[in-house]
């Protein structure tokens, strides 16, 4: 995969809704749309300006998506999930709509960065349900807020500062509903593993929680540790884009 011009770090989970073929349709073009947006950003951007430049990216794979969406009835209702990391060495901004996660690992502290868009948080939020209950309700899948399936959606943007050692770990709720937060730590803070070998094991935990092997693709995570410039991760190349620069 070709490189983002002037260095910048690029890193996107989308996971499709609306069907097999509708939802691989929406986080493909969501992908693709925010990578040729980014391509070209020109050098010595500041994290703000930067990060506008990621939005508007994240706002026309909404256009698209919608338009597409629209125009084929095979597409109707289709959308997706999106978390987006764009790095400019140590300093970067995270775009993200829907209930797909990014989490920084740090001293072998993990905090979730991004707020999910969905039923259960926000019956959370009203203290109608605690989060022991939010992990097994029967609508934790169902999100309040997706790109594409709407005309107008808003992305929330997260500013980021990573040192050396910071691991951020993108993923869709397919790895966040079977993976605990323990084992996440678990995992991270194992050094000795690249972080291929790390994400492999979180997807082994999720198997092991109850996700069976027939969806296995949908188990999408991958962990950047940019200061180290290392990456790894278990993804589909239609739904996952990375960019590393060389340091």
């Amino acid at each position: 995969m070709p490189g983002l011009e002037q260095g910048y770090t690029l890193a996107i989970v989308a996971d499709g809704m609306g069907g097999h073929q509708a939802g691989d349709t929406a986080s493909r073009l969501t992908v693709e749309t925010i990578v040729q947006d980014l391509q070209a950003l020109p050098s010595h951007l500041s994290p703000q300006e930067f990060g506008d430049e990621l939005q508007r990216a994240i706002l026309h794979a909404n256009e698209i998506v919608y338009r597409e969406a629209k125009e084929h009835v095979e597409y109707y209702n289709m959308g997706t999930t999106v978390v987006a990391v764009l790095l400019n060495e140590r300093e970067g901004i995270i775009g993200h709509i829907g209930d797909s996660r990014v989490y920084q690992f740090r001293n072998s502290v993990l905090t979730q960065i991004t707020e999910d868009h969905s039923l259960v948080n926000e019956l959370v939020k009203n203290k109608q349900i605690s989060e022991q209950e939010a992990n097994v309700h029967p609508h934790r899948n169902v999100v309040t807020r997706a790109l594409g399936t709407d005309e107008q959606v808003v992305a929330d943007m997260y500013s980021v500062m990573l040192e050396e050692g910071d691991i951020l770990l993108l993923c869709s709720d397919g790895l966040s509903n079977y993976v605990t937060p323990d084992q996440m730590i678990h995992t991270l803070g194992v050094d000795q593993l690249p972080l291929d070998q790390r994400a492999h094991q979180l997807l082994q935990y999720a198997l092991d929680a109850g996700a069976t092997i027939i969806l296995q693709s949908r188990y999408w995570s991958i962990m950047m540790s940019p200061c180290q410039a290392q990456r790894g991760g278990i993804y589909d190349r239609s739904r996952v884009r990375w960019s590393l620069p060389n340091y």
